[in-house]
């Protein structure tokens, strides 16, 4: 087989296990607190946020800029484990591989 097969094989067999990747972490959370757990963000691991749990004792209206700030930090360290962990898994399919744009 010419190296050119070889290499449209090898691709379309990253591109299927990149898929597969993607899938799982779609399926994949992680989970951040702020506020000493006043609120908990789950983030899926393809960068979108599951859901927003506010302790509904911090929902004081004369705190509400504390509380947009526990839910902004706890949201951002979510989607932080998550990037993190889907850079990893998609790392594993392209690693050995010097393709721009990939891992």
């Amino acid at each position: 087989m010419s190296s050119i097969g070889k290499l449209m094989k090898q691709a379309a067999r990253m591109q299927q296990q990149m898929e597969e990747i993607q899938t799982q972490l779609a399926a994949r959370t992680v989970e951040a607190t702020s506020g000493g757990g006043a609120v908990k963000v789950i983030a899926k691991c393809d960068g979108l946020i599951a859901s927003v749990k506010i302790d509904p004792q911090a929902l004081n209206p004369s705190d509400a800029q504390l509380l947009e700030d526990m839910i902004v930090t706890a949201a951002n360290q979510a989607l932080g484990q998550a990037k993190e962990i889907s850079n990893a898994e998609m790392g594993k399919v392209t690693a050995g591989m010097n393709l721009p744009g990939f891992g």
